[in-house]
């Protein structure tokens, strides 16, 4: 964990990562190590099933968007999120050890987070789960992929396919109207006088060997 972060910060300058995946990777004593504000260029971090119990040294990365935390053994510590990475939109914290909503309520100040994932935690077992949470963090729309009136989050890749299915349409219909018909009338145009000529020179030939005879 820690050897393969440190490789990452040692790249040159000019190679901004973005995008961060370090799931599977054990961490030692449940603690980030490694991981410094020479990442700040991050949007998108993971850290799945990486035996993580704290947070604490999660550095600022004040341009991260989306944050996977699933599969780890995270009981609290949840400020931290909102003072190191203040512009979440999505976090995934599913699979972690999170029992109750006084743990969830230090993600009010997320101002900015649109989607939560608390699946296959104990907090998921609470009478009224789902209407406590939204009214506890009124800024989210999506609470373990759904929304209030149980509506499926859209999927991003879906979204990606349809505007490029649109963006094909839109080429198929850029095209001058009316530009391969022309073309078209041309050849026939050009077919039908060439028979004609063709036609006119039969004649000619015919009538003059009459004429001969």
């Amino acid at each position: 964990f820690k050897m393969l972060i440190n490789l990452m910060s040692n790249l040159p300058s000019c190679w901004k990562v973005t995008e961060l995946v370090l799931d599977n990777c054990r961490s030692s004593n449940g603690e980030i190590e490694g991981l410094n504000d020479s990442f700040k260029e991050l949007e998108f971090l993971s850290m799945a099933n990486v035996e993580l119990t704290s947070l604490a040294k999660l550095p600022t990365l004040s341009k991260l968007r989306k944050l996977e935390l699933s599969d780890n053994i995270i009981s609290g510590g949840l400020e931290v999120l909102a003072e190191r990475c203040p512009n979440l939109t999505y976090l995934n914290l599913s699979g972690n050890k999170i029992k109750d909503l006084g743990t969830v309520e230090a993600l009010q100040n997320l101002k900015n987070l649109k989607s939560l994932d608390l699946f296959n935690c104990e907090i998921t077992n609470l009478e009224d789960y789902r209407d406590s949470i939204f009214e506890l963090l009124q800024q989210i729309t999506y609470l373990d992929g759904f929304d209030q009136e149980d509506n499926e989050a859209p999927d991003s890749e879906d979204d990606d396919d349809e505007e490029g299915d649109e963006d094909d349409d839109d080429e198929d219909e850029a095209g001058p109207p009316g530009e391969y018909e022309e073309e078209d009338d041309e050849d026939d145009g050009g077919s039908d006088l060439g028979e004609g000529e063709e036609e006119e020179e039969v004649g000619l030939s015919y009538l003059m060997k009459e004429e001969i005879q």
